[in-house]
């Protein structure tokens, strides 16, 4: 579920000009196709490609319990690191798998270039009720459905409990609050920090800015409109271009040795993370069982809470695929049943949010939460599922990560500023689309 940025993905070009809008992008995904389904003596065999810890339990445990269908697992790497270019060439070449897991973020990105199939078939009103109406909304482009919702991932923040209370840091519920803690966290221990600002993933910006309430990416009058400087993006721009000028956050890559090594050694005292962050915190630091807990990310109005996704996964079927049927089965079954979540998070500790509320009790007991010293986890991510702000679409193109990405090493090396930086991935990512063919409202 967690990845660094995607990569750029090999465009169609054609599928891309001809798609100008999201009304006509939906027009260019393959359409789908129902194929008898097998019977116990002859199964039809669905191909699954993903590189989440326990898929391959997960497809060993759909193939135990059925008959008339089966998996065959393939692990690649994570998206970001070469999983999304070996999907996109695999498309091309006309052998992709039945069966994708692709993140909220890329999703666009495949649709736009016609690599997956139209699900709205399948996704009936009863169906979709089964999930946050937020994941929905993700995964609806065009008024069509392009995949089915795995999880939730509602930011959160972790924090070293034992810190704050030795120092009697209050617990921040707003971003000024955060400030306050943060210039505390320095004074109190001058060589550590509140959290980090992580440079090498664009998706983290990104979502502070969702978060605040802002829209990079909407379609009007047939057309793209991009406005990756609006005044809730300035807004999180300014407040974070100040923690970094004031030395209040750490600004190590993601997951990189220094990150890890400031986690163990206690100079970073908080994670600005997602819901499947627990997993991940716990499995970095094991030595710090009970030390650690969560609590809703810091918002700009603490009456009106408010969050955005950090990454979080789907399941969608590839244009290759001739086994719509069977492969829109197993992803159902993979999304809404009990076994499979129990399946998943034996297999590898995951603290995901599921998308199918009604999964959220199988997770719960399922998952050691001793770590955070036996905090209702799934109690707090419910409660910040719920203000997802659904008001967001990812673009169709990894322009804006990609020059973003560029742009936030210059932004931590102090060659450019915030502000300056989304001025410069406006102008890339507008001309980026016009040049795959796209139509394109500049709204800067």
């Amino acid at each position: 579920m967690r990845r660094s940025w995607s990569r750029p993905l090999r465009t169609a070009a054609g599928a891309a000009a001809a798609c100008v809008s999201l009304a006509l992008l939906a027009a260019c995904g393959g359409a789908a196709r129902a194929p008898a389904q097998g019977t116990g003596a002859h199964p039809v065999t669905v191909t699954f490609w993903a590189w989440t810890k326990g898929s391959q339990q997960v497809a060993d445990e759909f193939n135990a319990t059925h008959d008339t269908i089966k998996v065959k697992f393939e692990e690649i790497p994570s998206g970001g690191l070469g999983g999304y270019p070996k999907i996109a060439n695999a498309v091309k070449a006309g052998i992709a798998p039945d069966v994708l897991s692709i993140e909220y973020p890329e999703l666009s990105q495949f649709v736009s270039q016609g690599s997956l199939q139209d699900l709205s078939r399948y996704m009936t009103p009863a169906v979709k009720k089964r999930f946050l109406p937020q994941t929905i909304q993700l995964t609806t482009m065009g008024g069509k459905n392009w995949a089915v919702p795995s999880d939730a991932s509602p930011q959160i923040f972790y924090y070293r409990k034992d810190f704050f209370t030795k120092h009697h840091i209050a617990l921040p519920k707003t971003w000024a609050q955060f400030r306050t803690a943060a210039a505390e966290v320095k004074k109190a221990a001058p060589g550590t920090r509140i959290a980090t600002f992580f440079p090498d993933d664009p998706t983290f910006f990104q979502t502070l800015a969702w978060q605040a309430g802002a829209s990079w990416f909407s379609t009007q009058n047939g057309a793209w409109r991009v406005d990756t400087t609006d005044p809730a993006t300035r807004k999180v721009a300014a407040y974070w271009q100040g923690m970094i000028d004031a030395k209040l956050v750490s600004t190590a890559p993601s997951y990189s040795p220094e990150w890890t090594a400031s986690l163990k050694a206690g100079t970073t005292v908080g994670y600005l993370g997602a819901s499947w962050g627990a997993g991940t915190l716990a499995g970095i630091v094991p030595e710090e069982k009970g030390e650690w807990a969560a609590m809703p990310m810091p918002s700009w109005d603490a009456a009106h809470p408010s969050v955005g996704m950090s990454q979080g996964s789907t399941f969608a079927i590839s244009k290759n695929s001739e086994k719509t049927a069977a492969a829109m089965k197993f992803i159902l079954w993979m999304s809404t049943s009990e076994d499979a979540v129990r399946a998943r998070v034996t297999a590898s500790t995951s603290t995901a949010l599921p998308a199918d509320p009604a999964l959220v009790p199988v997770a719960r007991k399922a998952i050691d939460t001793s770590f955070y010293g036996g905090q209702d986890l799934y109690g707090l991510y419910e409660k910040a599922g719920a203000t997802i702000d659904p008001d967001w679409l990812w673009g169709p193109t990894a322009a804006a990560n990609n020059t973003l990405k560029d742009q936030l090493h210059g932004v931590v090396g102090g060659s450019t500023t915030l502000p300056r930086a989304l001025t410069t991935t406006q102008s890339a990512t507008v001309a980026a689309l016009r040049k795959s063919g796209l139509k394109v409202e500049d709204a800067s």
